[in-house]
């Protein structure tokens, strides 16, 4: 991997590689109308509660001879070294500081990727719940080790989205998630608390209650009044599950059931 020039690698396929997968919603959403159903993510053991935050998925990637990519959840953003960086939602302003702190964050011959939330500003409608002077702010909220990709960036598109969606991606368990955070003076995002899998709801209703008992309103306001929080994270310590569960997929499953009342 020493060998990986980031001038001349295919930027796709490492654009690929290091994408965020989708996580699903603790309940599953009904394809027909965005609805909650009854079914939920099955959950064993202890499982940790983060906040969700409302801003826009971005990462870093950092490779082992120094260099580093910035990226949002779909596109590489930025180069190390670059004159000129996509502007999107202020995401390489926000992370370019933080990037060059991390330049020596991959060890041996991996390649590592720290996937940041960043809120506030102007990046979503809900940024006024976090900010009343448009300050950016960015938590960390996971940690990917890729051991040896050189071999897949000669994959098809196909394979590599396959790969990433079936979990090939080896993300960091909770304890060394935070470690590493700790160790790079990281801030993740909230830790509020950790339940056994057989306290977490499972009905629609209470878990709507469990959200709003966790998490009546952010807890990461940049300034001014703490506003509405997005929802919750439920992870198991490994990560080998994870689900979010959203106020907004809540409330409107409730408001159409009592309107069919």
């Amino acid at each position: 991997m020493s060998s990986l020039d980031v001038r001349t690698v295919d930027l796709r396929a490492i654009n690929s590689l290091t994408k965020y997968p989708s996580i699903p919603t603790y309940h599953a959403l009904d394809p027909r109308d965005g609805g909650l159903l009854a079914e939920c993510v099955e959950f064993t053991g202890p499982v940790t509660l983060t906040e969700k935050i409302d801003g826009t998925n971005a990462r870093i990637v950092v490779l082992p001879d120094g260099a580093y990519l910035i990226g949002s959840r779909e596109e590489l953003l930025y180069a190390r070294g670059d004159l000129i960086g996509n502007p999107a939602l202020g995401i390489v302003d926000a992370l370019r500081d933080v990037a060059e702190r991390l330049t020596g964050a991959a060890a041996d011959d991996r390649v590592t990727v720290f996937y940041l939330e960043v809120y506030g500003g102007k990046v979503t409608a809900a940024s006024r719940h976090y900010t009343a002077s448009r300050q950016v702010g960015h938590r960390l909220f996971d940690v990917a080790v890729l051991e040896d990709p050189a071999p897949m960036l000669s994959w098809p598109a196909q394979r590599i989205s396959a790969w990433r969606d079936g979990g090939g991606q080896r993300f960091l368990g909770e304890a060394d998630l935070v470690a590493r955070a700790d160790a790079l003076g990281l801030a993740t995002v909230p830790r509020l608390a950790t339940v056994a899998a057989g306290d977490l709801p499972r009905e629609i209703d209470k878990t709507h209650t469990f959200l709003v008992d966790h998490l009546p309103r952010t807890t990461v306001a940049l300034d001014g009044p703490a506003g509405r929080s997005e929802g919750l994270v439920l992870r198991t310590a490994d990560r080998s599950v994870i689900a979010k569960a959203r106020f907004q997929d809540y409330e409107r499953t409730l408001r159409r059931r009592e309107g069919r009342r």
